[in-house]
């Protein structure tokens, strides 16, 4: 049985499809996507490397959202790999974005984003992000997590520990893989768990279902990324 359609994920009893494969080589594999901010996508090393242009000093002006132009559904497994270029900074990933109305995210009735972190949290849509590699602030430098969000609401529901080193001492790539499986999100980096939430649907508003997955940088962080793969999620059939 081929990896793109195996029962072994982390989670038991449940099945794995591959339904999108991106190298994230070339200019070319990100037609569709869509960029929100300013920002400089290259493919320097045959990855999407991704940089501001915009100076940090323009605070959340500065920073920028790159989406993926395409749906996903509720029960999926993200991976993709990773190199850290320049801090500080900090990354995310959105995913399960949706408009609070169950709008997609593009919708021309929504408020156009241009990169400022307001709208991704207290704007008009709902989402999860994970934030890691988080060296924009002393504090988070001196103390590193990787942080899960639930929004709208701006709502912290889980952190763990972040492996990844200081630029000067990584051994990148870093394989970063995520799981939204019904009420349960997992996040792991080099197979190691970082963190297994569930999410009860009521203490920080029902749950959260498809949606478009999107990559945020904080400048002036510089960042690499390869291999995006997404996996659909159904029960093994007894």
């Amino acid at each position: 049985m081929s990896l793109e359609n195996n029962p072994i994920t982390v989670i038991e009893g449940v099945n794995k499809t591959l339904i999108y494969e991106n190298p994230l080589a070339s200019e070319n594999d990100v037609k569709g996507f869509r960029l929100e901010g300013s920002a400089s996508i290259t493919f320097p090393n045959h990855r999407m490397r991704m940089e501001n242009l915009l100076d940090p000093s323009e605070g959340q002006k500065s920073n920028f959202v790159f989406w993926c132009d395409k749906d996903f559904p509720s029960d999926i497994e993200i991976e993709w790999d990773f190199w850290p270029i320049r801090e500080p900074g900090l990354c995310i990933l959105f995913f399960a974005a949706r408009g609070k109305n169950g709008e997609d995210i593009f919708d021309p009735s929504l408020t156009v984003r241009t990169g400022e972190y307001e709208y991704y949290h207290h704007g008009d849509i709902n989402a999860f992000h994970v934030s890691y590699f988080r060296r924009k602030w002393p504090e988070e430098r001196a103390f590193h997590t990787c942080n899960l969000r639930k929004s709208y609401g701006f709502h912290l529901v889980c952190q763990g520990a972040d492996p990844i080193p200081s630029v000067e001492d990584a051994k990148p790539p870093y394989h970063i893989n995520l799981i939204k499986y019904g009420p349960r999100i997992i996040f792991r980096i080099n197979e190691l768990t970082i963190f297994d939430w569930e999410d009860d649907g009521k203490t920080y508003g029902p749950l959260l279902g498809p949606g478009k997955i999107g990559f945020r940088q904080m400048a002036p962080l510089i960042a690499e990324y390869a291999n995006l793969k997404v996996y659909s999620l159904t029960p093994c059939q007894p």
